[in-house]
């Protein structure tokens, strides 16, 4: 079996001496038993490792549900744990272990030892095993606990039910992302945050050290030298001033990045960053200083073959430019965190995207979930906060009652807090759709396909300052004061073709491609010549299962002619009111 997805995990923190772990593990798993929870500690762990089986041989990083992984068990999976020989070549160094993501309670033991326990299925982690392995051969297991129907796991659009329904799918269980070794001398860089000052052309590094030793660190553009910044004996958490020689701004459709190369002692870290500003100016969104409407597009991260994880980096890639090829400029990356290659993608394509949280699942009723969400969303934040592509944050999705409990309002605004405290430098819309607690842009979802009443209802914006609150169950619970305003979920026309699998969509459904492109101009073009929207989030780029709205097939193989594209693409790219 071949290793797949063999690139290295995070381009923006990236060392050469790695090695990828994907590829064949033993592996086993059982179903979910009545009662089942959580395991306490790593007791289960070790328990399960003396006296596991291993059936299968599973394709790391794909999830058992997926036919890519070489099992595609679709039911409901409580436990799955793994097994593998690893060769290290420690020689003095230290040794970490890395796991991209797993869903959705992590164990890892190496040579029956605890490495270390992570919860959340959607962020990356790693572990040091350094004190755990000798040189040669070495035993690593790994055990991942999952419950989608747990009242404090969030699971995004994993389907509760044993089969997919409406707008919930295929559930993913266990690793998902890459795993792999990392080797660093003694000394190393922990972590960088990298602060961009497009209007002044330098960059403010941030680094994380462990021990001491000398640093650099110098920015490059296009090979060639554009500054620097070093310390000797840098120890802690310092931050250093680099004033670039040369301005090169990232914008809409041109990703121009910096590269960095980061040297304390011995460790060698690489890098990237974009030149760019992102900030609310009124109604407007301005990108180094120039208003710029969002074009976006609903993507939601499923593949066919392999449900939370892309069959290689080029699909990646290419969800990025079948997008743009109809003229949209960026994504609403919705109910998932995406793994760092596809955010680097956005990042060399100069296309703009929101960070979510795939709170679906969580109990937002109760003050319970405050820490647990902030434990996860902590951890994406960090991760993510460098990439120039991500200009917001949006923890939360359509904020539903739970279970006819009313949302705990001190959690929406205790995240919004964290996240504005965290990162300054970006807008932050608490929940997209409702329910609004405290918000940078009132960000709104409307399925309304009737495009003439859509477009009357939200014309009322520009002529009287009243948006229009089309959701009744609302109740008064959020009001509009004000704020930019986002459309970032309409139309989801559905237009299936072979309606075989009972497909589901928005409204209702069109008979012909021709009628779905005038459905689309007309609701895209009410959106553009609106002077109080800031941008608008169609749904969706491409089918997912038996939801089939999107723009493409699940496949990303073409729904449509030509000429309706090109329809598509004119009304995407006319120039909206709000513009410059």
């Amino acid at each position: 079996m071949d290793r797949p997805r063999a690139e290295y995990p995070n381009p923006q923190f990236e060392r050469t001496d790695w090695e990828c772990l994907n590829g064949p593990w033993n592996c086993g798993y059982e179903p979910t038993a009545p009662g089942f929870r959580f395991s306490r500690d790593e007791s289960t762990a070790v328990s399960l490792r003396k006296a596991a089986r291993y059936p299968y041989q599973i394709n790391v990083p794909f999830c058992v549900e997926s036919r890519l992984s070489g099992i595609g068990d679709t039911g409901f999976v409580q436990r799955v744990w793994y097994r593998r020989t690893v060769h290290v070549r420690a020689r003095g160094r230290r040794v970490f272990l890395h796991v991209g993501a797993a869903d959705h309670l992590t164990t890892v033991l190496v040579n029956g030892r605890l490495a270390g326990r992570h919860r959340g299925g959607y962020t990356s982690f790693a572990f040091e095993i350094t004190d755990l392995v000798a040189d040669g051969d070495n035993e690593v297991f790994i055990l991942c606990e999952d419950n989608n129907r747990a009242p404090m796991v969030m699971r995004g659009k994993q389907s509760e039910k044993k089969q997919s329904h409406g707008c919930d799918y295929t559930r993913t269980t266990g690793i998902w992302q890459s795993v792999w070794l990392e080797y660093t001398p003694q000394a190393y860089i922990k972590h960088i945050r990298i602060f961009p000052d497009a209007a002044n052309g330098r960059v403010t590094v941030m680094a994380d050290f462990c021990g001491s030793g000398n640093f650099s660190c110098e920015a490059f553009y296009a090979g060639k030298a554009m500054g620097c910044a070093s310390q000797t004996n840098a120890a802690g958490c310092r931050h250093y001033e680099i004033k670039l020689s040369e301005t090169h701004l990232w914008e809409v459709g041109r990703g121009r990045l910096y590269d960095l190369t980061l040297r304390f002692g011995d460790d060698v870290v690489n890098s990237y960053f974009g030149l760019r500003d992102v900030r609310l100016d009124g109604y407007r969104f301005l990108l180094n200083g120039k208003s710029v409407f969002q074009r976006l597009v609903l993507d939601q991260g499923f593949y066919r073959d392999g449900i939370y994880t892309a069959p290689t980096d080029g699909r990646l890639a290419q969800d990025v430019i079948d997008c743009m090829a109809l003229g949209f400029n960026g994504a609403r990356l919705h109910q998932k965190v995406f793994e760092p290659r596809f955010l680097y993608h956005c990042d060399r394509l100069g296309y703009l995207v929101w960070g979510e949280a795939p709170n679906w699942g969580l109990d937002i009723s109760s003050p319970e979930s405050v820490p647990i969400f902030l434990g996860e969303w902590r951890e994406a934040l960090r991760r993510d906060c460098n990439h120039p592509a991500i200009i917001g944050w949006c923890p939360f999705n359509e904020t539903w009652d739970y279970h006819r409990r009313r949302q705990y309002d001190p959690l929406l605004s205790t995240v919004f807090d964290f996240t504005r405290d965290f990162d300054p430098t970006r807008p932050c819309i608490d929940t997209s759709g409702n329910y609004h607690v405290k918000t940078d842009i009132y960000d709104v979802h409307d399925y309304d396909c009737d495009p003439a009443r859509f477009k009357q209802n939200y014309d009322r914006l520009m002529t009287e300052g009243v948006l229009h609150d089309h959701i009744e169950i609302n109740q008064g619970r959020q009001h509009y004061g004000g704020e930019p305003v986002f459309m970032s979920e309409y139309g989801g026309i559905k237009w299936a073709g072979d309606d075989s699998i009972k497909s589901w969509g928005y409204g209702v459904d069109v008979k012909t491609p021709q009628e779905f492109a005038d459905r689309y101009c007309a609701l895209t073009e009410a959106l553009l010549g609106n002077d109080r929207m800031l941008g608008f989030c169609y749904t969706q780029l491409y089918d997912i299962e038996q939801e089939q709205n999107g723009l493409y097939t699940y496949d990303r193989e073409k729904k449509f002619s030509d000429d309706i594209y090109q329809r598509i693409k004119q009304s995407n790219t006319m120039k909206a009111a709000i513009e410059d």
